[in-house]
């Protein structure tokens, strides 16, 4: 049987609103013929028409094998791990997002040569406007710290330059549960286009994340606009069924979700994955005190991976997190979206 084509991608998913946004479809398209366009509320990629498996029959259906929209959507709170951790970094990240834990881990990956690159998001200081980044420096890694899982941006199409350009073997990714959705995809996939990035993924760890916001939408459409809000004030973002806002002033605001819905991606309303199930390791602030990050380790390469850093003494971890706090978010966000 032919495999499916981004046409059929386009139909089920694209055309439907259930895009992700993940990017992963432009990593492994052989033909580079998907992109993103930058702008407000871009619900899905574009295509410049080429397409090897629609156009030329030549089997490909690598944009479809990866896809984490096709198919169910998991509905696991915690979903399998092999221990929980309160966890926090042994050394100073200035801009850490809770413990620095994750940082931590892939500092000491970068340190003791486990890693060659990774694949996560920065932003701009000054305007918060998010990318794509792939970083092989740890003083890079320190100097770029703190969660940007609040954006939108289609983080894994840099894989393509990771994999494709630059031949890394041994890559970390760090995203939200689409992203490592899809990563798990590629790990999987027997689609001879899609096992080069399988391969060369070696740690995947998922972000909790209740959903993503547009850039556009939230700081100019809404910060902007209805709380005189200027990006360069902002210090530091916090989804925790409501969106904290800290300042650089040191202050708080505080919006309730209900507000944003206009700011969140159409995408992002049928996801009902919070703890990135599919990772390595997955990681947040609910569940652990102030100050430190939540770590549920789920497989042997994840574990391999902290107790380095924890040996190393770039990482403190203690047993045990608040697991209702974070079950209580889980099942609210599958409830939520589960019906859509």
């Amino acid at each position: 049987m032919a495999a499916k084509s981004y046409l059929d991608l386009k139909s089920e998913v694209w055309d439907t609103g259930k895009c992700s946004g993940c990017g992963a479809c432009v990593a492994v398209c052989p033909a580079d013929s998907l992109s993103f366009d930058e702008g407000e509320m871009v619900t899905g990629p574009r295509s410049n028409g080429y397409c090897k498996q629609a156009t030329d029959t030549v089997n490909c259906g690598a944009c479809y094998a990866i896809c984490p929209r096709i198919g169910n959507q998991p509905a696991e709170t915690l979903g399998n791990y092999l221990e929980l951790l309160t966890a926090k970094s042994s050394f100073n990240i200035p801009r850490k997002q809770s413990g620095g834990a994750v940082t931590a881990i892939l500092a000491n990956a970068l340190d003791e040569d486990l890693i060659d690159a990774i694949v996560t998001v920065t932003e701009d200081r000054w305007t918060l406007k998010p990318s794509s980044v792939i970083i092989t420096k740890t003083d890079v890694l320190i100097q770029q710290a703190g969660s940007r899982y609040s954006w939108w941006v289609p983080l894994l199409a840099a894989l393509k330059y990771a994999v494709i350009e630059h031949k890394y073997k041994r890559i970390a990714v760090i995203g939200v549960p689409c992203a490592v959705l899809a990563v798990a995809r590629m790990r999987e996939s027997d689609n001879d286009l899609v096992k080069p990035f399988g391969k060369a993924i070696r740690l995947v760890i998922g972000l909790f994340c209740t959903e993503t916001f547009d850039y556009q939408a939230l700081i100019v459409g809404k910060l902007k606009t209805c709380y005189n809000l200027e990006p360069h004030e902002i210090k530091k973002f916090n989804v925790k069924g409501k969106l904290e806002i800290l300042k650089q002033d040191g202050s708080t605001l505080i919006v309730p979700l209900g507000e944003l819905g206009a700011c969140i991606r159409k995408g992002c309303h049928i996801c009902t994955d919070l703890t990135a199930i599919f990772s390595d390791i997955s990681a947040g602030a609910i569940g652990s005190p102030a100050g430190s990050t939540s770590l549920i380790v789920r497989t042997p390469t994840g574990k391999g991976f902290v107790d380095s850093a924890v040996q190393n003494r770039k990482l403190e971890v203690s047993k045990g997190i608040d697991t209702t706090a974070i079950e209580k978010l889980a099942l609210a966000k599958i409830k939520k979206n589960s019906s859509r």
